[in-house]
C-alpha cells in the first residue's frame, strides 16, 4: 500500500519534507479494524511529531491522527462493527497513523461517520471532538446537557476559532447550554466564533480580566486553554472562579505556579485524547461513544462542520502545505485532504 512519511524532520519548503513509500498492507487481529483511508485532517501534533524525527529513521515515520474510511477487514475479536461500515477516528498516537491507503485502528476508539458529511467533512472532527468532550464533559465535569446549573454559568474558550476551538464551542453553547465567551484577535477569526455560537469574543492579547469587565463580568466558571498555557496561566488564574476549574491541553514550557490557585481552591486539568489508547485504560471505549453521539449531534444539525479548507489528495506535496499552514498558527478550523489516489 502507498502511505506518506517522514524519515528525517525537515522543514515543509525542503523538497523531500514528506516521502510517498510502499508497505506492506497490515491484517488486522483482536479488536482492531483495517480501513480504507479516505479522507484526513491535520492538527498540531502532526506538526509536533514530525518535529521530534531528530534522526534519519531506516523506515519512514506514518504521521496522520484523523481519518474518515470504509472497514475493509476487522479482526476476530471486533464487536461494534462489519466490512463495508463507513467511520471516522482519530487513532493512536502508538501506533503508524493515517496517511497512508490503509491503517489498522481499534475499534473501541473509532465511531460510525455522520452520514450527512462526506468523508472530507468527517475526517475534520474525530481528534477535535474527542478532545472538547473529555475536557469539557470529563476533565471540567460539566453535564452534557442543557441543564439549568450551566444555563447560569460561564466558559472562557481561549483560542476559539482553531480546531478544537472551534468545537469547543459547539458543545459548550448547543450541547451544554453553558455561556459562551471566546477569545480571537483577527476579524475572521471573530466571526468564526460568533458563527459556532460564541456569545463574546475578546482579544486574548488584551488582559484577560479587562476584556471580562468589558462585558460585566469579574471572573468565569470554566476555562479551556487551548493557546499557550505558559503565557496565559496568571491570567486564567485571575479569572477563575473560587473553585472554578480550568483544563488545557498545551503543554506548559516552564513550571506553573499552582499556588495561584490555591486560596480559590480551583482545579487544574490536563486533557490529552490519546491517553486512552496508549494506556488501555478501562474507559477506552467511551471514545467511540463520543465519536457515535456527534455523529447523531451533525446528522441532527446541531454540530456545524469545521473544515475551512481542502488541499486536495493526499500527497507529500499537499500534506507540507497543511503543515506549512498550521505552523503559521493562522489556522481557522480545520484542513482537510482526501485519500491517496
Amino acid at each position: 500500500m502507498k502511505a506518506i512519511g517522514v524519515y528525517q524532520y525537515l522543514p515543509t519548503d525542503a523538497p523531500d519534507c514528506f516521502a510517498e513509500v510502499e508497505l506492506d498492507k497490515p491484517n488486522p487481529t483482536g479488536k482492531d479494524l483495517l480501513v480504507r483511508v479516505k479522507a484526513v485532517s491535520v492538527n498540531p501534533v502532526d506538526c509536533k511529531v514530525r518535529s521530534s524525527v531528530k534522526q534519519i529513521q531506516d523506515s519512514p515515520r506514518i504521521l496522520g491522527w484523523d481519518a474518515a474510511g470504509v472497514v475493509e477487514q476487522i479482526g476476530e475479536d471486533v464487536s461494534l462493527f462489519q466490512v463495508g461500515d463507513e467511520v471516522f477516528y482519530a487513532g493512536s498516537i502508538r501506533r503508524p497513523g493515517s496517511n497512508s491507503e490503509y491503517q489498522l485502528v481499534d475499534e473501541r476508539i473509532v465511531g460510525r461517520k455522520p452520514t450527512s458529511f462526506s468523508f472530507e467533512e468527517a475526517a475534520a472532527l474525530p481528534l477535535t471532538a474527542i478532545t472538547a468532550w473529555e475536557a469539557l464533559f470529563e476533565r471540567l465535569g460539566v453535564e452534557p446537557q442543557k441543564t439549568s446549573k450551566n444555563q447560569s454559568r460561564t466558559v472562557l474558550i481561549i483560542g476559539g476559532a482553531g480546531g478544537v476551538g472551534s468545537i469547543a464551542i459547539q458543545l459548550a453553547k448547543q450541547v451544554a447550554g453553558l455561556q459562551v465567551i471566546a477569545t480571537a484577535s483577527r476579524p475572521e477569526s471573530i466571526a468564526w466564533c460568533q458563527y459556532l455560537g460564541a456569545d463574546h469574543c475578546i482579544n486574548h492579547h488584551e488582559q484577560l480580566s479587562s476584556a471580562l469587565k468589558t462585558l460585566g463580568l469579574q471572573e468565569v466558571d470554566y476555562i479551556l486553554c487551548f493557546n499557550d498555557t505558559d503565557l496565559h496561566f496568571s491570567n486564567m488564574a485571575e479569572v477563575i472562579k473560587p473553585q472554578g476549574k480550568i483544563c488545557s491541553i498545551v503543554e506548559n514550557r516552564a513550571p506553573l505556579d499552582m499556588n495561584l490557585l490555591k486560596n480559590k481552591s480551583a482545579t487544574f486539568a490536563w486533557e490529552l485524547m490519546f491517553t486512552k489508547s496508549m494506556y488501555g485504560t478501562e474507559d477506552i471505549q467511551s471514545q467511540h461513544d463520543v465519536l457515535d453521539r456527534v455523529a447523531d449531534l451533525v446528522d441532527q444539525g446541531i454540530i456545524k462542520m469545521t473544515l475551512t479548507e481542502m488541499l486536495g489528495p493526499l500527497t507529500p506535496e499537499n500534506l507540507a502545505k497543511a503543515h506549512a499552514q498550521l505552523e503559521s498558527g493562522q489556522t481557522i478550523g480545520k484542513i482537510v485532504l482526501s485519500g491517496i489516489k
